[in-house]
């Protein structure tokens, strides 16, 4: 009975939300509604009463993993929040972020943690979304709800030179009697196309005759956002970008292939578009706030780091489908072009998120931390944007 009226909870909540999406409003309309679970944390607080919380004390040295949280089910994190003193650079992109859920010997997320968290170029900055977000100052966020009926363990790894002076955490969950058996285990998994291969280096802008007839109906050679097996849904990507040229990086198509569809399910229109911005973010000859393209951060969607069409420039992006995840019975492929057809030879750093039953596929293997650290390369075409 406990069971049934937890999720008859959460009925009532989708259905009293005046907008769906708007997650503030499902939140406040719930509010009122008594729960049945308990609320629990893992935290990284000085166990002698002393304030020595983030282990100042015990510097985490390279090379070394920690488990952070080992818990019992069934429960559901609900909220991690992560902040970490090093003087290192890129240290975001050098410590790996790893969850297992219910003893899996795999994990079933595997990220660099900027990654996991939105900073794919190694770099901080503020932003909001429903579930990922970056508080001021350095303080890493997830909402995203993480259930499990035996257990979870999550790890990280410093794959740094410097030891990291001191490892702050919080990750909060609710202990439940049971789960509903048609519930999902949350996925993450890092990928990098750094560079992503370009089939031309003879361009000048995206618009040139030789780029724009090219065809490419059925996605290949695109960018991978995600590759998986089972049953689940996927729920969004965060993509960062390094420019390798210029002019600007989108003019890709996202194309999903689904449960082995012969062609993709679903093509989109550009980068930008999937990411639902437009008009190449005000740089392509339509932007009504003059010369500066403003960065936003949406529930569902935003383009909080905004670098502008040279060679060099940084972006980041992110889609959550939190208001339809794309659902898929045996597997789903989800891809997207480095320009059109893909001619852009940029850098791409994602990470794609979904819910699935298990056991998960294997995972592409993590690159060396070496390799995961952004620069940029040589790879002709043009090293401006538009004149």
């Amino acid at each position: 009975m406990q069971m049934l009226r937890g999720w008859i909870v959460v009925a009532m909540v989708m259905l009293v939300s005046p907008v769906a999406g708007q997650s503030v409003s499902s939140e406040l309309s719930a509010l009122p509604i008594l729960r049945d679970y308990t609320n629990h944390r893992v935290s990284s607080h000085d166990r002698t009463g002393a304030n020595d919380d983030g282990n100042w004390q015990n510097p985490f040295q390279p090379g070394e993993t920690r488990t952070i949280a080992q818990i019992d089910g069934p429960a559901i994190l609900s909220h991690i929040w992560i902040t970490i003193a090093t003087p290192e650079r890129h240290h975001l992109k050098k410590i790996v972020l790893r969850m297992y859920w219910d003893g899996e010997s795999t994990p079933s997320v595997e990220a660099p943690i900027g990654d996991f968290f939105g900073l794919g170029l190694g770099e901080y900055f503020l932003y909001e979304s429903a579930v990922l977000s970056v508080g001021s100052q350095k303080a890493l966020n997830t909402f995203f709800p993480m259930p499990f009926r035996q257990s979870a363990r999550i790890t990280v790894t410093h794959e740094g030179d410097e030891p990291i002076s001191a490892f702050y955490y919080n990750i909060d969950y609710e202990r439940h009697d049971a789960l509903p058996d048609a519930i999902g285990y949350f996925h993450a998994q890092y990928r990098q196309g750094t560079p992503n291969p370009a089939w031309t280096t003879d361009w000048a802008l995206n618009g040139d005759a030789n780029v724009v007839e090219h065809r490419n109906p059925d996605g290949t050679d695109n960018y991978v956002l995600l590759d998986a097996q089972g049953r689940g849904h996927y729920v969004g990507v965060t993509h960062s970008i390094l420019q390798n040229q210029g002019d600007w990086w989108g003019e890709g198509d996202e194309m999903i292939t689904i449960d082995g569809d012969t062609a993709p399910r679903i093509i989109g229109t550009g980068s930008e578009d999937y990411y639902l911005g437009a008009w190449c973010y005000g740089g392509c000859g339509i932007n009504p706030f003059g010369n500066v393209r403003p960065t936003f951060d949406f529930q569902r969607y935003g383009n909080p780091m905004n670098g502008g069409d040279d060679r060099g420039a940084k972006w980041m992006v992110y889609r959550l489908h939190t208001e339809s995840p794309i659902t898929f019975e045996n597997s789903i492929r989800v891809t997207i072009e480095h320009g059109h057809g893909n001619h852009r030879a940029d850098n791409f750093y994602t990470t794609a998120y979904w819910y699935q039953v298990e056991p998960h596929g294997a995972f592409p293997t993590l690159p060396a931390v070496a390799d995961r650290i952004p620069r940029q390369f040589e790879t002709g075409g043009p090293t401006m944007g538009r004149p």
